[in-house]
C-alpha cells in the first residue's frame, strides 16, 4: 500500500480508494480483515455527521459487497501535510441498475503504513438525470473553450 510520504497525493487518493473498493468487492476475504488492512483498528471516521468505528464501518461495507456495486473515483485535487491529507474527489458508483454521482470533500490522517486512522468526508449527491448531465457538461466544455 502507498503512503502519504512517498506518494503524490492525488495518486495517493485514487489508489487507496480505488484498492479498497476492489478488494471489498472482488476478495473473499473477510470484510473485517480486509477493513483492518486500510483502516486503523481505532478508526474516527466522521461522514456527514455520522461518526463510524470499525464495527460500523464493516457493517457499512458488507451490503456493498453483496450488491457488487460498481464504482470509479476521479480525485480533483489533493494536498498533503505531513500525515494529513485534504482532497475533493466525485465518486461515480452503479449498482442495481442506479447511477450515482458523489462529491466528497475529504480530510484525513493516516499512519505511517498508510492505514487510515482520523477522517472527515462531506459529501454530496449530485443529481444524474441524464440530459441535464449532458448538458451541463456540454455547457461546461463550451465555457473552458
Amino acid at each position: 500500500m502507498s503512503t502519504l510520504d512517498t506518494t503524490d497525493p492525488t495518486k495517493f487518493m485514487v489508489d487507496y480508494l480505488t484498492s479498497f473498493n476492489e478488494e471489498i468487492l472482488r476478495s473473499d476475504e473477510d470484510a473485517g480483515q480486509i477493513v483492518d488492512h486500510y483502516y486503523a483498528n481505532d478508526i474516527s471516521l466522521m461522514a456527514d455527521g455520522q461518526r463510524m468505528g470499525r464495527d460500523d464501518l464493516i457493517a457499512h461495507v458488507r451490503p456493498i459487497r453483496k450488491n457488487r456495486a460498481t464504482s470509479r473515483v476521479e480525485v480533483h485535487e489533493a494536498v498533503v501535510d505531513g500525515d494529513r491529507i485534504a482532497a475533493r474527489y466525485t465518486l461515480y458508483v452503479s449498482v442495481r441498475g442506479r447511477d450515482l454521482v458523489i462529491e466528497v470533500h475529504f480530510f484525513g490522517r493516516f499512519t505511517p503504513d498508510g492505514r487510515m486512522f482520523e477522517g472527515h468526508m462531506l459529501t454530496r449527491n449530485v443529481d444524474t438525470d441524464a440530459d441535464e448531465f449532458a448538458s451541463g457538461q456540454a455547457a461546461n466544455e463550451s465555457e473552458a473553450s
